[in-house]
Parts: structure tokens; C-alpha cells; sequence
């Protein structure tokens, strides 16, 4: 394939050697003439393991130029790609004045070139909603209302890090893909034609997201770790021993439990373990800010929950909670985030009943008791059997948890599935 690269920085320059590598022509444009006078003699812009290398190899095979003007380069283009900068705006937003100026160019450009069809692609990082409502209406603006006629625009998130950015190329922990349709782009498809992994063929908004997601796990990660490393070093605990112990655990700790959307943690552990670090924390000076957020986020996630759950109805409608502890099969209501979301509902007017097999009422002791009556001192009355819960006539029936898996409803279509935000 032709490919045309805009923004020459360590994304684009990376991408343009790995591309060269595998038999693409590659064209850079890059408006710092410096840079593109370095590229065509054979000098590196960027200090990466092997891409001098590459570049030297690319440059005698006659697969690689860079230039600082789009000119004629899009013509006979299979695809371009944009990797200019999105710098830091004074208020945190992304600087997307680079991001604006690149897509007016290639909409020029293609405007006044014969350049037949062909994909571009966006690499550099873009909140959700930018190709939908930036640089779409640019095309849309230059080349008219079927602009999708000359341009096929698609999100490409990269995942390369500095360091070992080819072998990151090479071997990534995903492809993903946002195209207007959700459907394969063919250039892509030939791009990463000799790539394997994991790949997500997605609508633009998901895709725009995905390093935002990315980014923030991985500082939270950073985050999570030095407080308990603060509060390793203030308690005299080896925070290289108790490192070691986390990460053996892949069956909790490190894997995809308790990383899906969807429910408020509770229980008796969760919230309870939250506060007495929070409360070490405290106590020897360790200043542990993100441990002290978690429960203020998830409270504001149980009235967001409230809100999704109630979204529609009025006052007064009938509602079915399927599953009240915070985990079927069992019946331990101690913080469950769906006790306090009942208890939201009645004090906003909605008629409520709740199907759990595993909840009696007459069975409840000790704590489990006192935690639920003292929110909802009105419980007895609202637990039904499971032939009322297929038979009754509901405006809403809310999947709690897995209880819902019990049920034969009359229509499946009045369910909201707060596991999963469906």
C-alpha cells in the first residue's frame, strides 16, 4: 500500500518505520523542516531501539520520504494516517487545534487532487464524540454532505510504549478499529494483515475512549500501589513481600474480576476493609487519596444506579427488584448497594416488590437483621414468592444479581440489568 503519515513525533515516525519494514511505501508530512530534512538523511527524530535501523533500511529501498506539504502525496493514497499532537489545554481538555488543521489539509487537499477513495485514519488521542462532531463536519464542510464518497474516516488507538514501541507495533495488546458503521475497513485490514491479537471492530465513540480507559487504569494501578507502599514504609512492612503476594493472585487480584461495569461494591468485606485502611491511613500519616475516594464513588455510583433504574418511570410505577443481597444464593444484606437502591425507590413514590429465594425474613440474624430492618423496617412486606414475581404485572423488573436467572417473566423487554448498565 501507499500510506501518507501526518505528525512525524514518536507515534507517527514509529508507525512510518514499522509500516516501510513490512514492504509499505510510506510519505511523512511534518511541518518542522529540520525533522523532515534528519528523516530523508537518514537521522532518527527520536531516540527508540531499532528504528534508526529500519529507517536506514526504508530510505535505501526507496520506501520511505518525509516532506513538509501534502502537495500531490494523497494521490494513489490507500490510506493516510493522523498522528499529530493533542496537547494539554489550560483546564485538562485535549488542544485539538492540530487535530482540526490536519483534517481541513487532507480535505483540501482532497478536494483539489484526483486522489480516488481512500481510509483516513486518526491515531492520535481524541475524546469521545471528536470524529462525529470535529473533523467529520470538516470533511463534511470542504467536500460536501457525501464527503464519505472520497474519505472513509476511522479511529486506530495506538498502544506503544517508549522504549519498546516497535515490538509494541508488532505484537500489541489489541487492535481496535472505530469505523462509522461499526463494520472492517479494508486499508486496516491490510495494515495489520501480519498482526495478531485481540481485535475490536467498534463504533467511533467506543474506540475514542479506549486509551482514556487505558491510560487511567494504569495511573490508578501507579497510584494504588505507592499508598500501599506508604503504608508499607510508615508500618514497617516489606512492601517488596506483600508486592510479591498481590500479584501471585491471578485469579482475583490481577485478572478481570470486579472490572466489569455495573453494580456498587457492598458486603460484608469490601466496604468494611476500605474504611480501616482509610483509617490506618490516617492514623500514621500515610495520606491515602485514592483509598479515601472510593467510598464517595461508590455512592455516587448507587444514586447513579438509582437514576438508571427509575430513568422513565413516575412516580407510583410498579417495580420488581430480582435479587436483594448483594450476591444470589446468598442471604447476607450487610451493605448491599441494593437494599439502599430499594430504599431510594419507596422514598421516591414507586411501588416495590423484591423476589429473592434466598431471603426470609424470620430467618435474619445478628447483624444481617439489624442492617436490614434498620434501612428497611418494612422488608417482610415486600418479599414475594416466585409465581407472584412471573405473574405480577410490572412497569420495570431490575436484575440486581444473578436471581433474575430464576425467573420466566412474562416480558423479558421490562428489564434493566444493573450488573451490566443494560
Amino acid at each position: 500500500m501507499k500510506v501518507v503519515i501526518f505528525g512525524l513525533g514518536y507515534v507517527g515516525f514509529t508507525a512510518g518505520c514499522c509500516i516501510s519494514s513490512e514492504g509499505h511505501t510510506v510519505v511523512g508530512i511534518d511541518v518542522s523542516q529540520k525533522k523532515v530534512d534528519a528523516i530523508n538523511a537518514g537521522q532518527a527524530p527520536i531516540v527508540e531501539p531499532q528504528v534508526t535501523e529500519m529507517l536506514s533500511d526504508a530510505l535505501e529501498k526507496g520506501l520511505f520520504q518525509a516532506d513538509t506539504t501534502i502537495g500531490d502525496h494523497l494521490k494513489d493514497a490507500d490510506l493516510a494516517i493522523v498522528c499529530v499532537g493533542t496537547p494539554s489545554a489550560p483546564d485538562g481538555s485535549h488542544n485539538m487545534g492540530y487535530i482540526a488543521d490536519v483534517s481541513r489539509q487532507i480535505a483540501e487537499a482532497v478536494k483539489n487532487t484526483d486522489t480516488g477513495k481512500f481510509a483516513v485514519a486518526y491515531r492520535s488521542t481524541i475524546r469521545p464524540g471528536t470524529i462525529e462532531e470535529l473533523i467529520a463536519p470538516i470533511f463534511a464542510s470542504t467536500l460536501g454532505a457525501d464527503f464519505k464518497n472520497r474519505v472513509e474516516i476511522v479511529y486506530n488507538p495506538e498502544f506503544l510504549r517508549e522504549g519498546t514501541a516497535v515490538k509494541d507495533y508488532f505484537e500489541p495488546p489489541k487492535i481496535v478499529i472505530g469505523t462509522s458503521d461499526g463494520q472492517p475497513n479494508a486499508a486496516m485490514e491490510a495494515l495489520n494483515a501480519n498482526i495478531t491479537a485481540p481485535t475490536f471492530i467498534v463504533g467511533y465513540r467506543e474506540s475514542e475512549v479506549t486509551k482514556f480507559v487505558d491510560n487511567t487504569w494504569h495511573a490508578v494501578k501507579v497510584a494504588f500501589a505507592n499508598e500501599i507502599g506508604r503504608v508499607c514504609l510508615q508500618a514497617g512492612i516489606s512492601a517488596k513481600k506483600v508486592h510479591e503476594i498481590f500479584v501471585s493472585d491471578t485469579k482475583l487480584n490481577i485478572s478481570p474480576y470486579y472490572m466489569r461495569p455495573g453494580g456498587a461494591f457492598g458486603g460484608s468485606c469490601l466496604p468494611k476493609d476500605v474504611r480501616a485502611l482509610q483509617h490506618i491511613g490516617s492514623d500514621i500519616g500515610a495520606n491515602l487519596h485514592l483509598v479515601d475516594s472510593l467510598i464517595r464513588s461508590n455512592e455516587a455510583h448507587k444514586h447513579a444506579l438509582f437514576e438508571f433504574a427509575a430513568e422513565g418511570l413516575e412516580p407510583g410505577a410498579s417495580i420488581l427488584i430480582a435479587g436483594l443481597a448483594f450476591k444470589a444464593g446468598t442471604d447476607d444484606l450487610r451493605e448491599s448497594p441494593n437494599v439502599d437502591l430499594t430504599r431510594k425507590l419507596l422514598a421516591a413514590g414507586y411501588k416495590v416488590e423484591i423476589y429473592d429465594p434466598a431471603i426470609a425474613a424470620d430467618m435474619l440474624v445478628g447483624a444481617n437483621l439489624g442492617y436490614a430492618y434498620s434501612r428497611l423496617p418494612m422488608l417482610e412486606t415486600l418479599l414475594i414468592d416466585k409465581d407472584r414475581a412471573e405473574t405480577g404485572s410490572y412497569d420495570r423488573v431490575l436484575a440486581n444479581n444473578a436471581t433474575i436467572k430464576q425467573l420466566a417473566l412474562k416480558d423479558p423487554g421490562i428489564v434493566r440489568d444493573l450488573g451490566t448498565l443494560a
